[in-house]
């Protein structure tokens, strides 16, 4: 699958931290202290605005780069949630929230999401006690999300385990079980649960053209 590997450049023309990188992010070495213009030969050069289509567009792009996922899946995610009741933009959020993937990145199991992506992808992951490797599998309200035994020995889980003992910005909807290396969802997102300014309702006005 095509993936852009250049996070720091996301960030820059997104003109804010999106934390693709992990820890890096929280470091001098960040692009967005580095060079906090967008890349390009006429990166510094002021923008004279944009259109609402080229806002509706820069905010789909934002929050496909936050979760690291193409076009292709982010508009099946958008189509699913068109079909159900609520506010179609919030529902996309949560929808995106409770990916795996992005559950294991919330957990604090992973540093990025690109990371916990790839751990699910190596069947690092239990969803109520069954093995799953496909990081777009949506968990529900009551699901438990935990470390397979197989891979509990591995050096990168042994550090780990040390450092979730003292998370403390665990989301309200999940709740984490240091000692067992385990997380309980036990409600659903909220938009403000991403802790990046993002407009989901920008998206379905763009698709809905």
């Amino acid at each position: 699958m095509a993936r852009n590997f250049d996070k720091c450049k996301l960030c820059r023309r997104a003109g804010e931290k999106l934390f693709l990188k992990g820890e890096r992010c929280f470091t001098p070495k960040c692009a967005m202290i580095r060079k906090a213009y967008a890349p390009g030969m006429h990166g510094k050069t002021v923008s004279k605005g944009q259109s609402e289509y080229g806002k509706q567009l820069a905010m789909k792009q934002r929050i496909k780069r936050i979760y690291g996922i193409l076009e292709k899946q982010f508009r099946k995610h958008y189509e699913d949630v068109s079909r159900r009741q609520g506010v179609a933009g919030d529902l996309l959020l949560a929808r995106l929230e409770m990916r795996l993937d992005s559950v294991v990145y919330r957990l604090g199991f992973a540093s990025s999401r690109a990371l916990a992506r790839q751990l699910v992808s190596h069947r690092a992951f239990r969803v109520n006690g069954r093995l799953l490797s496909i990081p777009s599998a949506e968990v529900k309200v009551g699901d438990v999300v935990s470390l397979s035994t197989t891979k509990a020995g591995k050096e990168y889980f042994k550090n780990k385990k040390t450092e979730i003992v003292n998370k403390k910005d665990v989301p309200t909807w999940l709740e984490l079980d240091s000692a067992s290396f385990s997380g309980k969802v036990v409600g659903k997102p909220t938009r403000t649960d991403i802790g990046i300014h993002v407009d989901p309702q920008a998206v379905v006005e763009y698709y809905s053209k």
